[in-house]
């Protein structure tokens, strides 16, 4: 093989990995669209909240810590112990679950039947509070997050491919790992979502709220259920991202790239959201490698965005999503 191709091959891969990380914060946008009609701004603060609970809960920090040092005096900052990883998890989720809680009671229940755009507005408001307790509760700095995940070069993929193809292929483990973790997830929620009888209710009161609710599915357990879950695909995926490279407030940027593969997927669509995730990874690699050198590189930046354009140019319901036809 050309040394060309080896290189787009190991490209192409790597992009892939990616890929399926994009597609996991992709789903919990489609989890909460399908439910309830919202668009969420806040899933990628959502992905940042859930990494700083995990690394501070794991360090032993202690929350607010800043606050009260400012009210009290004092001069405290952690407990002086670290918590297991395993139970650090289970409480995160439990702080998530409280979220989705709180979100339904405070926000959600106030704006039942409002119009599309004020339940959007809503989201937006709670992505920045939600960004701004982050801070207050765990501070700004950047923290390292190990989650037990195994990091560089994988020797194994590098040693074989050198053997089949006289060119070694750089691997990070630490993506082979985060995309076995986020494929095994991703696969769950597709079984839950369709064998599973929350999985049904969910996908009921996508079709028709009002036929759900004749046939006695709560709506607001329904809501409650799927912020939940959203909650927890933000937990892995903040959990991959931060391990990956530090858990700061650039993180919940990664919703932006998720928009993209939206677009691409369809809104509606869980196989949508994972196509569009492996189209956006392995795409924005194999352009910047082909194409970039002959622009001034740096389209990883763009790439996504552009093919998102020309799919709602000629698309706009994406590669799964369903045809909207009204009547005027």
């Amino acid at each position: 093989m050309s040394d060309q191709l080896l290189f787009s091959i190991e490209a192409a891969i790597n992009g892939l990995m990616t890929g399926i990380l994009y597609a996991l914060v992709a789903l919990g946008f489609v989890l909460i669209f399908k439910a309830s009609e919202i668009f969420n701004y806040a899933q990628g603060v959502m992905a940042l909240f859930a990494a700083l609970t995990l690394v501070g809960l794991q360090k032993g920090q202690v929350p607010f810590a800043e606050l009260i040092n400012a009210i009290f005096g004092t001069n405290i900052h952690e407990f002086g112990w670290e918590m297991p990883t395993a139970l650090a998890l289970l409480l995160t989720i439990g702080v998530m679950v409280l979220f989705a809680i709180l979100v339904e009671r405070i926000v959600l229940r106030h704006l039942v039947n409002q119009a599309p755009i004020i339940l959007f507005m809503a989201t937006i408001g709670l992505a920045f509070f939600m960004e701004g307790f982050g801070d207050l509760m765990w501070g700004s700095d950047i923290k390292a997050l190990d989650i037990g995940l195994p990091k560089g070069l994988s020797e194994t993929v590098d040693q074989t491919t050198f053997e089949w193809f006289g060119y070694g292929f750089f691997i990070d483990r630490l993506d082979v790992a985060a995309a076995i973790v986020a494929a095994v997830l991703v696969t769950a929620l597709v079984l839950f979502s369709q064998y599973t009888r929350i999985g049904r209710a969910l996908r009921a009161v996508a079709d028709d709220h009002q036929a759900a609710l004749s046939v006695g599915i709560s709506l607001r357990l329904i809501w409650v259920i799927v912020w939940a879950v959203a909650g927890f695909v933000a937990l892995v995926a903040g959990a991959m991202w931060g391990a990956k490279s530090g858990v700061q407030f650039s993180l919940s940027l990664i919703a932006l790239k998720a928009l993209p593969v939206l677009m691409l997927g369809g809104f509606t669509s869980i196989p949508g959201a994972i196509v569009g995730g492996l189209i956006i990874g392995a795409g924005e690699k194999l352009f910047e490698l082909w194409v970039g050198p002959l622009i001034g590189g740096a389209t990883e930046n763009w790439f996504a965005y552009m093919l998102a354009l020309v799919f709602l140019v000629f698309r706009p319901q994406g590669l799964f999503g369903e045809k909207i036809i009204e009547r005027v």
